[in-house]
């Protein structure tokens, strides 16, 4: 199992298919993460911030566009800087893409799903998606 010291975390959404796959992958390998459910808790700036720099990412790496505010919050202009789209992050957590996956071995957005086997010290040799369907890694 993970390391007691330094469990493994993921930024979830129960709702979305790839954040059910990133977490099916983590439980196949042998791990039982820390689940945040990121749109019920929400983000503070310095954990979020915190979050971005262990991921090496800026805000607008991980802004998600489809499926949020972020056009009518004036946010998918060029022009717009790292602080504004940090401070709409807080105030509004779907706009933050997920899942996003914290390690021993780094951070980083999964997507797709299988992105999480660069994280992991062990692999599993398959998954079951949410849909059933049986993946070979």
């Amino acid at each position: 199992m993970t390391d007691e010291t330094f469990p493994i975390t993921i930024y979830h959404n129960p709702r979305c298919g790839t954040s059910r796959n990133t977490l099916a992958i983590l439980r196949a390998a042998g791990h039982e993460p820390q689940v945040v459910d990121y749109l019920k808790t929400g983000w503070t700036r310095a954990g979020l911030e915190a979050l971005l720099q262990a991921m090496g990412a800026t805000p607008r790496d991980v802004l998600r566009e489809r499926g949020t505010p972020a056009a009518e919050l004036g946010l998918l202009s060029a022009d717009v800087g790292p602080a504004a789209i940090l401070e709409a992050m807080v105030a509004h957590p779907v706009l933050v893409n997920r899942p996003i996956v914290v390690t021993p071995r780094g951070a980083k957005l999964c997507r797709p799903s299988e992105t999480v086997l660069d994280l992991l010290d062990r692999r599993p040799t398959h998954y079951t998606r949410d849909d059933g369907e049986v993946v070979p890694l």
